[in-house]
């Protein structure tokens, strides 16, 4: 099985999800179920179908999380010595060269993915294109309005 790279931060809003869900939803969804079973005939009872499905889907999420973290190769950005180079967990700071505006991403994995808070997944074109770069290198990156090309700033390790 491959490991899933996951940022120290990332791992524990996992952790914090499965324990949410373990402690907290299996026991509301269980509720709900005893509540539409005490209604009767199951057979056309929506509020049952409606809480079965809710189960299935808890239980689902619960086995995705634990796979993932099982096979999860956690990585504390702070440790890293990469002298100066773009790698998974890294934060770069970038200045794109047509608009001169500048913009910092920290490359983190598929999961904790969001760019409302500048963290870009390690599988998109962005970060594709900055690993292995350091600091002073352009890279041009396939963005869907067409190509752009960012000067790397700085890499940090935060």
């Amino acid at each position: 099985m491959t490991s899933v790279p996951l940022t120290k931060y990332g791992a524990e809003l996992l952790k914090e999800e499965l324990h949410q869900l373990k402690t907290k939803e299996r026991r509301i969804v269980i509720d709900a179920i005893a509540e539409a079973r005490s209604h009767g005939d199951l057979s056309e009872n929506a509020e049952y179908d409606a809480a079965k499905e809710r189960q299935a889907f808890v239980e689902g999420r619960i086995a995705e999380l634990e796979g993932k973290l099982s096979t999860a190769q956690i990585i504390d950005p702070t440790t890293l010595d990469a002298e100066g180079r773009v790698v998974f967990a890294a934060t770069v700071d970038l200045e794109d060269l047509e608009s001169g505006d500048k913009v910092s991403y920290q490359i983190v994995g598929v999961d904790e993915a969001d760019i409302k808070l500048n963290k870009v997944s390690v599988t998109s074109p962005i970060a594709r294109a900055l690993i292995g770069k350091s600091a002073g290198d352009v890279v041009e990156v396939q963005a869907p309005a067409g190509p752009r090309e960012y000067e790397i700033l700085e890499v940090r390790y935060v």
